[in-house]
C-alpha cells in the first residue's frame, strides 16, 4: 500500500510539472506580448486561485506527512525548511479561500518563493552537485543527499516539494494580480 501512494504523489507531482511547465510557456508569452493564453487563463482560473493553491498545499502536506509518519522516512533539515515554507500556505490559503480575500496572495509570496530556492539547493545536494553539510548529515540517516524516493527515474521528494511551491507561487501571482474584471474607484 505504501509504494502505491508514493506511486501515486510522484503521479500527482508529474502533472503538477506539467502543469507549471505549461502556465510557464503562458507566462513567457505574457512577458512577450503574446496575450491571449494569459487573459483566457485569468479568465479560467478567476476567484479559485486561492482554491487551487489550498488544494496543491494541502496535497503537499499531506505528502510530506505521510512520507514521514507512514512511510517513516526522516526528514533531514532541508525538508524541515520546506515544510516552514508550504504547511503555512495550507491552512492561511484555505482560510483566505473561505473568506474570498484575494489580498493575502501578495502576503504569501515569499513562502513558495524561498520554499523553491530551498527544494532547488536540496536537489543539488540529493544528485551531488553541492557537498552536504554537517547539520545535513546529523539531521537524518545518510542527510540530505539520501533519496528516499525515485519514481519514474527522477522524481524525488524534493522535485516533489518544488513543483508544489512552482504552482503555488504562479496561481498565488495570478491572485495577486488586478483583476481584469475589477471596477476602478473614481476619484
Amino acid at each position: 500500500m505504501t509504494h502505491d501512494v508514493i506511486v501515486t504523489l510522484a503521479a500527482l507531482g508529474v502533472a503538477g510539472q506539467v502543469l507549471a511547465a505549461l502556465l510557464l510557456l503562458v507566462g513567457i508569452g505574457w512577458v512577450a506580448g503574446i496575450r491571449g493564453p494569459g487573459e483566457w487563463l485569468r479568465r479560467a482560473v478567476e476567484g479559485y486561485e486561492l482554491w487551487i493553491v489550498f488544494l496543491v498545499s494541502a496535497i503537499a502536506t499531506g505528502g510530506s506527512l505521510f512520507f514521514s509518519e507512514i512511510a517513516g522516512f526522516v526528514p533531514c533539515e532541508l525538508c524541515w525548511f520546506q515544510r516552514i515554507c508550504m504547511y503555512p500556505l495550507s491552512i492561511v490559503t484555505l482560510l483566505a479561500a473561505l473568506a474570498n480575500d484575494r489580498r493575502v496572495a501578495r502576503y504569501l509570496l515569499p513562502l513558495p518563493l524561498v520554499g523553491a530556492g530551498v527544494s532547488v539547493y536540496h536537489l543539488l545536494v540529493e544528485n551531488g552537485v553541492v557537498k552536504q553539510t554537517q547539520a545535513c548529515l546529523i539531521s537524518a540517516p545518510g542527510g540530505c543527499a539520501t533519496k528516499w524516493i525515485e519514481e519514474f527515474g527522477y522524481v524525488t521528494i524534493p522535485g516533489l516539494a518544488l513543483t508544489g511551491f512552482a504552482l503555488c507561487f504562479a496561481f498565488l501571482l495570478l491572485a495577486a494580480a488586478p483583476s481584469p474584471t475589477a471596477t476602478v474607484p473614481e476619484r
